[in-house]
């Protein structure tokens, strides 16, 4: 099961991560832009994707668009407690790529 304290690791080893709180949620961005949220009462991360990045990761069965016009602009759910550690941490990545200014999400693309 992905964690937290998984997500906060991930987070924080891209550049200029900083962790806020949005609502009731966690916020993990750069640049002041989100980049993931985690609702601990859900057990959920929500992530901004493109909108052919969103079709790709919704792929997997623990993954899909938030059911409403945010999800039309590519914020995507992760369920925390079924999705693969590994996918957890390529959709994170991608988030981050996502949202970063080009030379940081640069430093962290594969």
């Amino acid at each position: 099961m992905t964690t937290i304290d998984h997500l906060r690791a991930l987070a924080f080893s891209f550049p200029e991560t900083t962790e806020e709180p949005h609502f009731e949620k966690t916020s993990f961005r750069v640049k002041k832009k989100i980049f993931v949220t985690h609702d601990g009462n859900k057990n959920i991360a929500t992530i901004k994707l493109s909108e052919a990045d969103q079709d790709i990761f919704s792929a997997d069965i623990s993954i899909y668009p938030v059911p409403n016009k945010w999800g039309k602009q590519g914020w995507t759910i992760l369920e925390m407690g079924q999705i693969h550690p590994d996918l957890f941490t390529d959709a994170v990545t991608t988030s981050y790529c996502e949202v970063a200014p080009p030379k940081l999400a640069q430093l962290v693309r594969p």
